[in-house]
């Protein structure tokens, strides 16, 4: 549909989407998008408009305002506003940009960790997949295409991602994440084997201390808690699943004696392991 904006010219088109109560709760989900362009001396101020947006300039150059920041946005570079915020865009010259706000749960996190080493103006070193998903999301409500919700919300974050991975020191931070993955896949299928920080560390091949920040990082635990807390879990659905004794179970889940499995799953679970095989609780 064509906007009624002061200074946006007639071959402009703008869309707009309300997205289902369920989309609230689960997804991230577009409000509106547009292909727009901007004459000379077009100035947009807001106070707020909840949402928060990404804009790829296509040509020409703009300037954007927050409350920290004046900076200018040039041709192959995205904006990146919390439209939560005041803010402004505006131009002398005029410009072309394909644009998207939306919103939705986990929107803010996006937002704050991209910011936070990124800014809001924003340069890739391929704009291909994220120019081909804008392009793609826009081009869908054009020609009236009936989107399915967590589609929608799979395009913004692919865009959202690809801001994540212009970060060079992202990439340590995959690499560094795979190693944690493959580290808690081999707890889980050893989970009944002695599995010491010093023993983790070395097939990870790191240092104990840099492996226990690592892992920590990424999990929010230490080896140490991640490991018992696998266990105890293990414990439970073997208790609800089978008629292994209490000894069999704690043994089977990695620990040294019944005493010692008894001790800690109580601690856990607030309840000894007996107990919790004849309640109704899961």
């Amino acid at each position: 549909m064509k906007s009624k904006e002061n200074g946006i010219l007639n071959q402009s088109d703008i869309y707009f989407y309300t997205p289902s109560t369920q989309a609230q709760k689960i997804f991230l989900y577009p409000l509106c998008t547009g292909h727009y362009y901007y004459s000379p001396d077009y100035r947009l101020e807001r106070n707020s408009y909840d949402s928060f947006l990404l804009m790829f300039i296509l040509k020409g150059s703009c300037t954007i305002g927050t409350n920290e920041m004046t900076a200018a946005v040039t041709e192959n570079q995205i904006a990146f506003l919390d439209c939560y915020q005041p803010h402004s865009y505006f131009t002398k010259t005029g410009w072309e940009a394909l644009w998207i706000h939306f919103d939705g749960v986990l929107a803010r996190e996006y937002y704050d960790l991209i910011h936070s080493s990124l800014g809001n103006v924003i340069t890739l070193k391929s704009n291909y997949l994220f120019l081909k998903i804008l392009t793609l999301l826009f081009e869908n409500f054009h020609q009236n295409s009936n989107l399915k919700e967590p589609l929608l919300s799979q395009y913004i974050i692919t865009l959202l991602t690809q801001l994540l991975l212009s970060q060079g020191e992202y990439e340590t931070e995959i690499r560094n994440s795979n190693i944690v993955d493959e580290i808690v896949s081999f707890i889980h299928k050893n989970l009944s084997s002695p599995l010491s920080l010093d023993f983790l560390a070395k097939k990870a091949s790191l240092s104990p201390y840099y492996f226990l920040r690592l892992f920590k990082d990424n999990t929010g635990f230490t080896p140490h808690e991640y490991i018992l807390l696998s266990r105890i879990n293990l414990a439970k659905f073997t208790l609800k699943t089978t008629d292994m004794s209490v000894k069999e179970i704690g043994l089977h889940c990695g620990f040294s004696s019944e005493s010692s499995f008894c001790t800690a799953f109580k601690k856990s679970v607030q309840m000894t392991p007996s107990v919790y095989r004849n309640t109704s609780v899961n």
